[in-house]
């Protein structure tokens, strides 16, 4: 086959646990390339300006190489990928970025990779795929009229954007509640609806729920229980009261005034890749069925890696500091077919 590169193993998605990965097989010496649609990170380049991460440093730090910050605090995204650029730069990691993957198939021996670039498609060949393509690829839309106009999102860039502004924030987790938070303290008149009677604060962060609270309870943030939007005009949202499950009702529905809507629904994982190498995928999330104790699917040779095994999570229970362990239980058998076993060398 003409102008196809080979190499062992092939990495789609260079999000902090793909690159932890490759890492570890530039250690052990396995031939690897890893590639993502995006810039390294791409997740975490979106999130608004100064945004922490819950976890501490030395959790979501590539084990062996701390993550240092400056005041002791929780690392700011923008921290965290400053840190990352330094992982790649000082270990001489090669990132094919911005090269999506849009083709895999499996052959008689290993895969066929078929990416695009600028200059035109491209194909690879590896023994071994390990697909860490993350669980956020697209928001999860309420699929409502008005949903797709200019002054509705579903991320939130800067909320000085939203200065003197009245907007209504949707949601009832950590983001939407965050988001609210910000954009009040940057001056907008927000207003906060949430499908449920109460907020799950079993789901909040402590220091989040109590300063929602106070800021609900001085009458800051106006918050809108049980309501869920079911129609955006250009200058109006309509609500829907909504029964126990949270699902709109028919009757009388709200309209209420405002110049912007910031819509916190969750996100959703695209699991594409994987149906293209026919691995099973489950339920309504498409959690693909892999081996716990190695992270391999049901397709011999293709691997799962990171919050891409969990699907679309509706609660998230896999995170950038619960994955290090699938990057050894994947090093664990690459070693042993490659390497005979041996340690990866500076562990």
């Amino acid at each position: 086959m003409e102008n196809v590169v080979s190499t062992q193993v092939i990495i789609v998605g260079a999000g902090p646990t793909g690159l932890e990965l490759a890492l570890a097989l530039k250690r052990a010496g396995i031939d690897h390339l890893i590639f993502d649609a995006g810039q390294i990170g791409h997740t975490i380049s979106w999130w608004p300006r100064n945004t922490r991460f819950y976890s501490t440093p030395e959790r979501i730090a590539i084990p062996g190489i701390p993550l240092q910050i400056y005041d002791q605090q929780h690392p700011t995204g923008e921290q965290y990928l400053a840190y990352l650029r330094g992982v790649v730069e000082a270990n001489g990691l090669r990132i094919n970025s911005f090269e999506p993957v849009t083709r895999l198939f499996r052959m008689d021996e290993g895969f066929l990779v078929i990416t695009e670039t600028m200059a035109g498609l491209k194909r690879y060949t590896a023994n071994q795929l390990v697909l860490a393509t993350g669980g956020m690829a697209s928001p999860r839309l309420l699929d409502i009229p008005g949903e797709d106009f200019p002054h509705v999102s579903h991320y939130l860039d800067d909320p000085h954007f939203y200065f003197q502004k009245r907007l209504l924030v949707v949601g009832g987790r950590n983001s939407a509640i965050e988001y609210a938070l910000r954009c009040w303290r940057a001056g907008a008149q927000v207003t906060l609806s949430y499908r449920k009677a109460e907020l799950p604060k079993a789901s909040i962060k402590p220091a989040l729920m109590q300063d929602i609270e106070t800021a609900v309870g001085d009458g800051k943030i106006c918050f809108l229980p049980g309501t869920v939007p079911i129609e955006i005009t250009p200058t109006e949202v309509i609500l829907a009261k909504t029964d126990a499950e949270g699902k709109p009702e028919s009757g009388e529905h709200t309209s209420l005034l405002f110049d912007f809507v910031l819509i916190c629904s969750g996100y959703v994982a695209d699991m594409g890749l994987f149906s293209q190498l026919e691995v099973t995928l489950l339920g309504e999330e498409q959690v693909p069925v892999f081996d716990d104790e190695t992270m391999q699917t049901d397709v011999p040779g293709v691997f799962v890696l990171g919050t891409a095994a969990g699907g679309t999570q509706k609660k998230y229970r896999l995170f950038i500091e619960t994955s290090h362990v699938q990057v050894e239980k994947i090093t664990a058998v690459l070693l042993a077919k490659y390497n005979c076993g041996k340690s990866v060398p500076g562990e």
